[in-house]
């Protein structure tokens, strides 16, 4: 793998800056230098990756290098580098590298401001915040099996039992029905508009139609969410925010790039 992800990058170091000129070259291949900072480069690169620098990792790029040096020239020599399917792939790599290096320049450089965070802190924090309710329900397809199911609770069936049995929903159904804790806004709106409406221990007396069925909803309990605090999930909301921010700029470009 390590080898695998080496080549790579030193394919990808030599695409993007070629052969310049240094003033150290770590090999001359046929008169070709490999400069010492493309090594440097390329060390760096796997040392991002959690890569430990010693002199067996510089070696090994070296000699890479000069693998991929030596192949390059005899591709070169048999007129393989002015083939269409070549010329593609390398147009292809190179556009690839200076987008991602567009991008991880504009991580590197967007800032976020404490304002920018509290605010949309807030906005998380109230939707987040407010009352949870603990539901269960009972899906089946039909509104008279749903009817019928409101009967049999009427007349002291269990509910976690039926649902076991009847319900439709794979994801509740072994747990009785249970949906865990949840804020209203997780479910589509006619399941959310009948489960706040219901008090502690009642369940809806007619069908509750969705588009997945028709529900039978059991309103075990409410509670008063929290919020966790703005440090504890301070890291993710701000590399949510700046990714929302690199979407917001790409989109700008392609809006603003002049395609025929």
């Amino acid at each position: 793998m390590l080898k695998t992800t080496l080549k790579a990058t030193c394919l990808a170091a030599v695409l993007v800056l070629g052969n310049p000129v240094y003033a150290q070259n770590a090999a001359v291949v046929n008169g070709q230098s490999i400069p010492s900072a493309l090594v440097d480069f390329i060390m760096a690169e796997q040392e991002k990756r959690g890569q430990a620098a010693s002199p067996e990792m510089r070696a090994t790029i070296r000699q890479e290098l000069i693998n991929q040096e030596v192949m390059k020239q005899e591709a070169v020599k048999k007129g393989l580098g002015s083939s269409p399917e070549v010329k593609y792939q390398v147009q292809m790599m190179n556009q690839a590298i200076l987008a991602n290096a567009l991008r991880e320049d504009f991580y590197k450089n967007t800032k976020l401001t404490d304002k920018e965070v509290e605010t949309a802190y807030a906005e998380i924090a109230k939707m987040m915040g407010g009352s949870e309710f603990r539901a269960s329900h009972i899906l089946v397809e039909q509104e008279a099996e749903a009817k019928a199911i409101i009967d049999q609770l009427g007349k002291g069936g269990k509910f976690a039992d039926i649902a076991k049995a009847k319900s439709k929903d794979p994801g509740s159904a072994p747990n009785g029905g249970d949906l865990d804790w949840a804020n209203p806004n997780s479910f589509v709106p006619e399941f959310s508009q009948a489960m706040v409406s219901l008090k502690k221990g009642e369940y809806t007396k007619t069908p509750v139609k969705s588009q997945f069925g028709y529900h039978v909803i059991l309103l075990a309990d409410t509670r008063q969410a929290t919020p966790p605090k703005l440090e504890e999930i301070r890291p993710q909301l701000e590399q949510k925010m700046i990714n929302d921010k690199w979407e917001e700029y790409q989109g700008k470009l392609l809006s603003g790039a002049k395609v025929k």
